[in-house]
This record gives structure tokens, sequence and C-alpha cells, in this order.
């Protein structure tokens, strides 16, 4: 195979044992498959046809009124499915802004989020997407590559000049042969921890995050008597398991640089002494404390960790707690440290990307039902998550169901109108809000609630607390009106 630039070239001419080696176009490796012009149409096309092979065989267990969970087909689509089609995302993610390549992947992608929300099949893309609560695929695509391109410390457009806090490379990591088993003991009951001779450390540590501010502290005492602290401010992107990490770094190595013979170190997060002895984690901080502790258990010096529960009536615990708080808080100045986590970048960049599917899903020409109830799809993606509609309630928020207006436009039913006047449409804003039939419900609703239900506050509605008894107002509305419809039908 050939990769060039330009528009005329001289194929090689090569040959084995006097027979001519022909040229490929394409080439497959490790599963992802490259042509000569790396457009990667032949990649898309392959794991596009994969992923619908799978849609045939959910299809057929998967309908409207029985079938599968839609949860089940949520897992399937998010276990199978997405990784199927995002393999090697980070190569040929370039490629998914090509309009082909879009439309294959929708095309893919929609089938398989009708079957999580219980669509018919005329339901747009933008509202099952909003429904299902998954985001496209072209946009997941870019957004893995992007997380791939900062883990390498490649990409700056999100994290700016920060640096990303990368894991140990294994060839630092020591041989397993000279770790010593790392371990660390409990510590559930009230009152501070006896200590035996005036010789020993007591060393209490925590981490903080308030007010959208990280800071670290340790407590070192003596017979229960403080002598010295320390504070630790963090960069506002760290986490809290960050501080906690870094303050256990901190009191390891002020526990190696002591003449005290022994020295116990106490701390509340019990993920992150899981982490340190974990000997074969890769953390960076986590690594360092493990580096500081081999230190200091070097004969006769004498170093133990221990758990305890947070705020159980452990003075030094509170005491360290304090500190962090205090230092979270502090005026700004020079960080402690900055390196951000792999979780703040994943947040930047799922915010990146809400950000163009709602400019998608506000500026498209489908979905007009879907975006009376859901105008945002930020506040769209937040709410669903709490709903997971399927069924009759996908009826009602897309309106394609039993309703006489949408029947009349595929000839299932002669008339649009409604039953309580011939010339306005069966659509679902009329149903619900305007249609006297359902008045007294209508009323009654209304009066539990306490607001007007309408087309303008329905949006408000839906993202607030009384969006189940709308919910089931609407339910039984759309119910009502299919079954009459599906009567009608019958009897002609």
């Amino acid at each position: 195979m050939v990769i060039t630039n330009k528009l005329k070239f001289d194929s090689p001419a090569l040959t084995m044992g006097g027979v001519r080696v022909g040229l490929s176009r394409a080439i497959k490796i490790l599963g992802l498959t490259v042509d000569d012009k790396l457009t990667f149409n032949e990649h898309v096309a392959n794991v596009c046809r994969k992923a619908l092979n799978l849609y045939k065989q959910l299809a057929r267990a998967a309908k409207i009124h029985w079938g599968l969970n839609p949860e089940v087909s949520r897992t399937i689509y998010n276990a199978v499915v997405e990784p199927v089609i995002m393999y090697a995302a980070s190569a040929w993610a370039p490629a998914a802004h090509k309009k082909c390549v879009r439309r294959q992947l929708d095309a893919v992608q929609r089938g398989f989020v009708q079957k999580i929300v219980k669509a018919y099949r005329t339901v747009s893309l933008n509202s099952a997407l909003i429904l299902a609560g998954l985001l496209p695929l072209d946009l997941r695509i870019q957004e893995a590559a992007d997380l791939y391109e900062i883990k390498r410390g490649l990409s700056q457009r999100v994290i700016g000049n920060r640096e990303v806090e990368k894991p140990v490379s294994f060839l630092d990591m020591p041989h397993p042969a000279h770790g010593g088993e790392l371990s660390f003991a409990h510590l559930t009951g009230e009152g501070e921890p006896d200590q035996p001779d005036g010789q020993s450390l007591h060393i209490y540590t925590d981490g903080s995050k308030i007010e959208g501010k990280v800071g670290a502290a340790l407590s070192v005492q003596i017979n229960n008597t403080e002598t010295e602290s320390h504070q630790l401010r963090l960069d506002s992107v760290c986490s809290v398991y960050q501080a906690e990490l870094l303050a256990l770094e901190r009191a390891t190595a002020l526990a190696a640089e002591s003449a005290a013979q022994e020295c116990s170190i106490f701390c509340d997060s019990r993920s992150a002494l899981e982490t340190v002895v974990n000997n074969v984690s890769l953390h960076p901080i986590a690594f360092k404390v493990r580096q500081n502790m081999t230190t200091s258990n070097i004969p006769p010096k004498k170093l133990k960790l221990f758990w305890v529960k947070a705020h159980i009536g452990v003075e030094g615990n509170e005491r360290a707690d304090s500190l962090a708080k205090d230092a979270a808080l502090r005026p700004q100045g020079e960080v402690d440290y900055d390196r951000f986590p792999v979780s703040y970048a994943k947040r930047q960049l799922r915010l990146n990307t809400l950000g163009e599917w709602n400019r998608r899903y506000q500026s498209g020409t489908t979905a007009s039902i879907t975006r009376m109830f859901f105008p945002c799809a930020l506040e769209a993606y937040r709410v669903v998550r709490k709903m997971r509609p399927f069924g009759i309630q996908t009826q009602v928020l897309t309106g394609h169901g039993g309703l006489s207006e949408y029947l009349h436009r595929f000839k299932c039913k002669e008339s649009p109108s409604c039953t309580c006047d011939p010339d306005v449409p069966e659509s679902v804003p009329h149903i619900l809000f305007e249609c006297p039939v359902f008045g007294r419900e209508r009323e009654d609703l209304q009066q539990k609630l306490g607001v007007n239900v309408g087309m303008r506050t329905v949006a408000g509605i839906m993202q607030g607390r009384k969006r189940e008894e709308f919910m089931s107002f609407a339910g039984r509305v759309m119910e009502a009106v299919c079954k009459r419809n599906s009567s009608n039908a019958i009897e002609r």
C-alpha cells in the first residue's frame, strides 16, 4: 500500500521469487482498517455493518409493547455496540466530521435508541437521543479521541497550560520481589489512640474541598499535644482524593525525616489508604508515599498506617479536618500541587460535548414536540436519566403514537381532527393543554400543581419536582386517546 499526498506518483514494482507483488488499497491492523487515502471510510463501513447485525438481532426481541426491557437494550448498547464502533477512535476521529460518516453513524444509532425508549420507527434521532439520554456517536468518538490525547499530554485545547496527572511508568516501579507487603489497620473506636512513650509520633491527615477550593493538612502530635501543623493548598481543579493522598505523602516524608523510632499516621480516607497499600497502583502520589514508607520502615524505625472513621470524636482527626478547610479557604497564592486528575478532563470534555449537542438539538428541524418539553439538551440530559421514559410516555414526548394527526399522516385515519372539534387536529399540545374532553382532569392537575399547565409552563414543570404528576396525567390522556382511536379503527 502506498500512502502519499501526490496526485501523480509511480507505483513501486515489487517482486518476490520472480512473482510480482500487487499493492493493496487497504490493510487491517489490529482491527483498524487503514486505506491508502487515510479516509477510514472502509473502517467505518465495516464497524457500522457489524453494529447493524447486532441491531437486527436486538430488533427481534425488543418491540414497542413487549419484549426486552428498555434497560436491557441500553446495557447492550453501552456494553457492546458503542465499544464496537468506537474501537481505535483516537486514530480515525477526524473522519467522524465528514457528513457521509456521520450519516452512517446516525443510521446505526437511531435504531438502537428507538429500541431503548420504545419509540416508533418514525421518531427522529434528535428526539430519541434526548429521551434515551445518550450522546451522538460522532461526538462520543471525538470525546474519546480528545481524552486519549490529554492522557498522552498531546492536547492543550481543554486543559490550557495545566499538566495532567500521569501514572508512573512501569519502568520506575520496584520489582515485585523487592516490594514489601503494605497494610493499614482500622481504628473505629472513639477517643484518642494511646501513645506509649514520648518518642512516638501521631500524624493526622485530611483533605477538604469547600466552595470549589481544595486543601490538605496534617497535625503532628506527641503525647496528644500538637507540636506542629502543615497546611497545603491544591489547584481548584484537583479532587479531595488527591488532597488526601498529598497529605499522606507529606506525612510519610515527615516521618522519614523524624528521629522518632515509631510513627503512626491516621487518615479518614479509606480509598486513599487502599491505593497506597496497593503495590501495583500507578498513581504518582501513592508511588511517592510507598517510597517514603520504605525509607521510614528501615529498622529500628517503624511506620504504621491507620484508617480512622471521620467525625466520631477523635480530636486529632477533627483538628486535621479544620486545618484542611482553612487551607482550602486561605487567600490565593502559590499552590502546592496543581496537576489535574483525569476526572476533571472528562468533565470538561463532557461539558463541551453537551454544548455542541445542544446547539444541534436547538437548531435542528426535527423533534419539535420534544423541544416543547425539553428546550435545552443540557437540562434534558440531567432530567431524563431520572425518569427513563418509554412506551406511552415516549408517545407523549415525541408526538408519534395513536393520535389522529399522526395516524392521518400515514393514511391510517381519514381525518386528523379531534373529537371535540372537526377543525382542530388531535396533537399532543391540543390533548394536554386545550381539549375540553380532558378539561376536568386538567383542572384537577392544575389545582394540585399550583400552576397553569400550558405550552409556556410545561418546560419548567418537566425540570421540577412536579414532573411525575404531570407525566402521570399525560400518560392517562394519551392512553385514552390511543384506545379511542383504536376502537374507531376496529369499528370501521
